[in-house]
C-alpha cells in the first residue's frame, strides 16, 4: 500500500492475516507524487501480491496520479501480475464530476486488469453511520465469479450475516430515481466546488499575508484532504498561539475551511511558516 495510507488500511488489512509493506508515494519535498519512486517499488513487488490503490483524492495527502501516469502505473501492475484493490472513498467528491473521478478505476479494467474495488457512499451521499457502500469483484470467467461469490458468502456469514440495509436502500433509490440522481450529482458537485474553492482562496491569502513560499500544492492537490508541508513544530504553533487544530503531520481537512475563516488560517499559516 502507499506511504502514506488511510490510517485505518494497515490495521485492517493485519486483522484479515496479510502480510503488509508500502511503497513510496508522497514526496515531502514537493508536497506531491513521487511517480518515480513508486514505479520503482511496485516493479520490485512480488509476483501475486495485492497492491493496494486509491482511486481518486488520495487520503491523507490528496496527491493523485495524472491520467499518464495512471497509464503507467497500470502497466508496471500488469507486467508484475499483480492483483490491483481500489480504495474509493470520494467518487464525485474530488473533483465534482464522478465519471473523472472513476478514471483509474476504469482505465485498469479497459487494460484487462481483474481487480477488487471498495466504495463508500458515507461522505458522497453523506451517509455516515450508515456503513453503505460496495465491494466488487471482476473475474476473468463466470465460473471464477461463482467460486469468488461463493467464498465472499462464506467470509460475509461469520461477520455480519444481514447487514443493515437503511443506508443501501437509500444510496439504491438516489442512484436508480432520475431525478434524484440528477439532484445528487448537482449537490455532489457543488460540495466538491466549494473544497476547491477554498484551496484556491487559501492560497491566495497566503500570497496577500507575504508569504514567499510555494503554495502551489495547495490547489494541485484535491479532495477533502491537503498536506500543506507544515513541519510537527509549526503545526504546535498553530494549536497554541492561534487555536488551530490539525494532525501533527500537516494535514487540514479543506472541508473545515471556510469563507468566514480562510484568511484567519492563512495569516497564522505565514505566521508559523515565514
Amino acid at each position: 500500500m502507499p506511504t502514506p495510507t488511510w490510517g485505518n488500511h494497515i490495521p485492517l488489512f493485519k486483522h484479515a492475516g496479510l502480510g503488509v509493506k508500502q511503497y513510496r508515494y508522497y514526496d515531502p519535498k514537493t508536497c506531491g507524487f513521487d511517480f518515480q519512486g513508486a514505479l520503482q517499488d511496485i516493479a520490485k513487488i512480488p509476483e501475486g501480491s495485492i497492491i493496494l490503490l486509491h482511486a481518486c483524492a488520495h487520503n491523507p495527502t490528496g496527491v493523485d496520479p495524472k491520467p499518464e501516469q495512471w497509464r503507467e502505473i497500470s502497466k508496471v501492475i500488469k507486467n508484475r501480475k499483480l492483483f490491483p484493490y481500489f480504495d474509493m472513498a470520494y467518487q464525485g467528491f474530488a473533483s465534482g464530476d464522478i465519471d473523472h473521478d472513476a478514471f483509474a478505476v476504469r482505465l485498469f479494467l479497459d487494460e484487462g486488469h481483474n481487480i477488487g474495488l471498495a466504495q463508500s457512499f458515507a461522505k458522497n451521499m453523506g451517509l455516515y453511520g450508515e456503513r453503505v457502500g460496495a465491494f466488487s469483484l471482476v473475474c476473468a470467467s463466470k465460473q471464477e465469479a461463482e467460486a469468488c461469490l461463493s467464498q465472499l458468502k462464506i467470509l460475509v456469514r461469520p461477520m455480519y450475516s444481514n447487514p443493515p440495509v437503511h443506508g443501501a436502500r437509500i444510496a439504491s433509490i438516489i442512484l436508480t430515481d432520475p431525478e434524484l440522481r440528477k439532484q445528487w450529482l448537482k449537490d455532489v458537485k457543488a460540495m466538491a466546488d466549494r473544497i476547491i474553492s477554498m484551496r484556491l482562496q487559501l492560497r491566495e491569502n497566503l500570497k496577500k499575508e507575504g508569504s514567499s513560499l510555494n503554495w502551489q500544492h495547495i490547489t494541485e492537490q484535491i479532495g477533502m484532504f491537503c498536506f500543506t508541508g507544515m513541519n510537527q513544530a509549526q503545526v504546535e504553533r498553530l494549536i497554541k498561539e492561534f487555536s488551530i487544530y490539525l494532525t501533527k503531520d500537516g494535514r487540514i481537512s479543506v472541508a473545515g475551511v471556510t469563507s468566514m475563516n480562510v484568511e484567519y488560517l492563512a495569516h497564522a499559516m505565514h505566521q508559523v511558516t515565514k
